[in-house]
C-alpha cells in the first residue's frame, strides 16, 4: 500500500503495450475489446509513465505480469489474455498520478506485494515505540512503503530483487534485515499441474509465484520475548457486489465450527458477510464495508481463493505452510496475551471506516504469512506464494475450485444486517 516518486522511468522488458488510461479509472477489470484504460496494455502503459516496470510474458504474449521495482518488487497487475485482456490487479490510478507521498501508507495498489509482520500488538513494526494502537500512530515502515527494492536480474519469465534495511518494533527491538525476492511466471502446463486439474480449453489462466527470503543480517538473535518478524505477502484485487473470498479448512480440534477464525479486526461480522462451515470460511469482499478476517494455521491448508462473478475470474493462491508449525505473529491492534497465536491467512475488505467517509478504494486483499521467524544471525526463512488467475464460465470455475480447493464457489450468506 505505498507509492514512491522515481526519476528512473526506464522500460526494462521491451514488450509492446497499447492504450492509455484516464485518471479516474480505478483498475477495474474488463474483457477483450473494452476500454483500453481497463486492459493490461492500458494499465501497463499508465504505470510506465510513472515508474520502471518489468513485464514478464509467456512465449505467446498471453500470460503476462507487470512488476514495479520501486514499489518493493510488487506485482502490480497481470493478464491471461494479452495486452487487450483484463487487467487483473487493482491499481490506484489517482494516487499514482498525483506523484505524492503521504503519511501512514501510500496505496498504489498491486496484486502481490512484500510486507513484514506483525502489524499490531506489543511487537508491532507499524506502531512507534510506546505509541498507542491507533490510526494516528500507525505507519507502514518506509522500507515497505516508499523505498525501492533493487532489481538484480531479469529474463522473459523471471525477475530477482534484493533489499537491506533496519526496523524497530513497538517494544524498541531493532532488526537488521536483508530480503531476497524472486518472481517467476509459470507456463500453462505447470500451472494446471499445480492446480491438480485437467486442463480446460474453455478457461484462460495466468500463474506466477514469488519466493521470499528474509535474513537476520544483524549480530543479535531475534528472540520471541523481544518480538520477531514474519514474511507477509498481500495483494489488492478488484471488488464487486457479489465477490467472495474462501478458505478451505481442516477439521476443528475442539469440534467448534468457527475455531481458529478471527473476524473482529474491525468489529463483529454478521451472517450477511461471513459464513463458516465445517469445510470452509466464506467472506464477502464487496469493498462496501470495512472488515477483515484471519484463519489460524491450525485450520488452514496452505491455500485459499476468491471469485468475482462480475469479471468471471477465479483466483487460487497456494503458499508454503510448514506442517505442524503453529506459531505465527498476531496483528490485532492491541496488547496480545499470546502474540504468537496469529493467522496464516487474512483477507481485508475495503469500505468506509465510518458512515459518510471515503474508503481507500474499491478493492479487497488476500494475504498469506510465514511462521514467526526467530532467527540466529545469518539465518533465513523462506516463504513461497503462488497466484493463479482463471477466466471462464461460472460452471467451469466452480469445477476447478472444487478440485483445487476442495470447496465450491457457490455460497448463500445470511440476511443483510443493519450496520
Amino acid at each position: 500500500m505505498r507509492m514512491i516518486r522515481t526519476a528512473a522511468v526506464q522500460i526494462v522488458t521491451v514488450i509492446a503495450v497499447s492504450g492509455a488510461i484516464s485518471a479516474d479509472a480505478a483498475g477495474r477489470t474488463s474483457g477483450n475489446g473494452a476500454d483500453p484504460a481497463e486492459t493490461f496494455g492500458g494499465q501497463a502503459a499508465f504505470l510506465k509513465q510513472h515508474t520502471q516496470i518489468v513485464v514478464l510474458s509467456d512465449e505467446r504474449g498471453q500470460a503476462k505480469i507487470a512488476i514495479a521495482p520501486a514499489w518493493q518488487g510488487r506485482v502490480m497487475t497481470s493478464t491471461a489474455e494479452g495486452d487487450s485482456g483484463m487487467s487483473l490487479g487493482w491499481i490506484n490510478v489517482k494516487h499514482i498520478a498525483s506523484g505524492k507521498i503521504v503519511p501512514h501508507m501510500n496505496i498504489v495498489g498491486g496484486e502481490e506485494r512484500f510486507w513484514l509482520g506483525p502489524e499490531g500488538g506489543q511487537y508491532s513494526i507499524f506502531h512507534g515505540k510506546g505509541a498507542g494502537f491507533a490510526w494516528e500512530n500507525w505507519q507502514v515502515p518506509p522500507a515497505l512503503d516508499s523505498r525501492p527494492f533493487e532489481l538484480v536480474s531479469h529474463s522473459r519469465t523471471q525477475a530477482d530483487f534484493v533489499a537491506a534495511f533496519s526496523l524497530e518494533n513497538y517494544k524498541g527491538t531493532k532488526f537488521q534485515v536483508e530480503v531476497k525476492r524472486q518472481i517467476r511466471l509459470l507456463d500453462a502446463e505447470m500451472t494446471w499441474r499445480y492446480l491438480n486439474v485437467l486442463r480446460s480449453e474453455h478457461v484462460m489462466l495466468v500463474g506466477y509465484e514469488s519466493k521470499n527470503i528474509l535474513k537476520n543480517a544483524g549480530k543479535q538473535v531475534w528472540q520471541k520475548d523481544d518480538g520477531v518478524l514474519s514474511v507477509w505477502i498481500a495483494g489488492m484485487h478488484p471488488a464487486s457486489k457479489e465477490a467472495i473470498f474462501v478458505v478451505p479448512l481442516r477439521a476443528a480440534m475442539m469440534n467448534e465450527v468457527a475455531e481458529g477464525v478471527t473476524s473482529d479486526y474491525f468489529g463483529r461480522l454478521g451472517e450477511d458477510r461471513l459464513k463458516v462451515t465445517p469445510e470452509a470460511v466464506y467472506f464477502r469482499v464487496d469493498a462496501a464495508y470495512q472488515s477483515k478476517i484471519g484463519v489460524s494455521p491450525k485450520r488452514t491448508l496452505g491455500k485459499y481463493g476468491s471469485y468475482n462473478p462480475e469479471s468471471n475470474v477465479l483466483t487460487i493462491t497456494q503458499f508454503s505452510q510448514p506442517e505442524g508449525v503453529t506459531e505465527y505473529v498476531k496483528s490485532l491492534w492491541r496488547h496480545q496475551e499470546d502474540p504468537y497465536s496469529g493467522d496464516a491467512i487474512n483477507s481485508y475488505n475495503d469500505g468506509p471506516a465510518k458512515p459518510g467517509e471515503a474508503s481507500f478504494g474499491p478493492f479487497y486483499e488476500m494475504e498469506s504469512s510465514s511462521p514467526a521467524a526467530a532467527l540466529e544471525p545469518g539465518q533465513t526463512i523462506e516463504h513461497m506464494h503462488r497466484t493463479i488467475h482463471l477466466v471462464g464460465s461460472r460452471d467451469e470455475l466452480d469445477r476447478i475450485a472444487r478440485a483445487a480447493l476442495g470447496v465450491s464457489i457457490d455460497v448463500n450468506f445470511g440476511a443483510t444486517a443493519a450496520h
